[in-house]
């Protein structure tokens, strides 16, 4: 299945997994979720087993709700928790094997001056996303909130304010395609960044890069993973200026109460994107993304990128 498909069915699975993530006196039928999104039964049925690779009877026994509540009840080491419900389908997405460099203290201060970026938008498995490169690999990566391509073009300016932004979609599709690799491909892609922004915010960036697929941490959980327990806030901001969505998994983390806490792109779509993995196996793709690699953290300090809400 293609991703221009997966595009076309989101918004419907996005109403759906928020319509069965609500409180029901009793399970909603297939009928009530098809109807609830304008569809037929039967058409419903194949529209979301295409997208999540499994039926929506299935989902339903595994709600992301109560998946990321286990996960916390079992309370297993830090970044190892992996929730498997036995499920397997088209819709898996793989793994990424991710490198990313910061940029240097210079580069930082220029705020992007002498760089060309180019961008384009593209199809993804949770709704259009606008995704710009660098020579030295994908720099910026958001999801196009109410159809907004306008308002997602002048914040990729606002984070690379004297950066040369040049639109391309034909350089950006390979990036593009490389991050959301098509459902039931073989291959792990490898997959480059160019990221910026202060020690901090690496060294968040970096523990999110170890969260398994399938799996989820806490705020204060990670803070203490980098070794500064008492720096939860701290950690949020950090999670929410995160500039490649998804690539950079923050939508991993949620609050100690188990609820999902907030995303920059909405919380149906970050639900969406738990959903998909929490019911899906990892153990058929084991988790390959490494840690930024350590000449990272002699980006400086200064200029950091603006900050998104976590």
């Amino acid at each position: 299945m293609s991703l221009e498909q997966l595009h076309t069915d989101y918004a419907r699975i996005e109403r759906a997994i928020r319509f069965l993530d609500q409180p029901h006196a009793a399970a909603p039928s297939l009928e009530e979720v098809a109807a609830h999104v304008g569809l037929s039964e039967a058409h419903f049925q194949r529209m979301f087993t295409r997208w999540a690779g499994i039926s929506p009877k299935r989902f339903l026994q595994h709600r992301t709700a109560e998946v990321v509540k286990r996960l916390l009840r079992e309370r297993r080491p830090l970044l190892d928790v992996t929730y498997t419900a036995g499920l397997s389908g088209p819709g898996r997405l793989h793994d990424l094997v991710v490198n990313a460099e910061g940029v240097t203290p210079g580069e930082l201060q220029r705020d992007g001056a002498g760089v060309t970026i180019r961008y384009g938008f593209h199809p993804t498995p949770f709704g259009e996303c606008l995704i710009a490169v660098t020579p030295r690999g994908v720099c910026h990566l958001a999801f196009v909130l109410r159809e907004d391509r306008q308002g997602a073009v002048a914040a990729l300016a606002r984070d690379w304010a004297l950066a040369t932004l040049v639109p391309d979609q034909q350089a950006t599709r390979r990036a593009a395609a490389q991050a959301f690799p098509p459902p039931g491909s073989s291959a792990v892609p490898s997959l480059a960044l160019h990221v910026r922004g202060t020690n901090f915010q690496l060294k968040v960036w970096r523990a999110l890069l170890s969260i398994p697929v399938g799996s989820v941490t806490t705020y204060g959980d990670l803070a203490s993973a980098i070794g500064d327990p008492k720096a939860s806030r701290a950690v949020g901001t950090a999670v929410g200026s995160n500039p490649v969505s998804y690539l950079i998994p923050c939508h991993r983390v949620i609050r100690a109460t188990g609820e999902l806490g907030g995303y920059a792109w909405g919380p149906d779509r970050k639900r969406a994107m738990l959903a998909l993995e929490t019911t899906t196996p990892p153990a058929r793709t084991p988790a390959r993304t490494p840690a930024i690699p350590p000449a990272v953290h002699r980006a400086s300090a200064a200029g950091a990128p603006r900050v998104r809400s976590a």
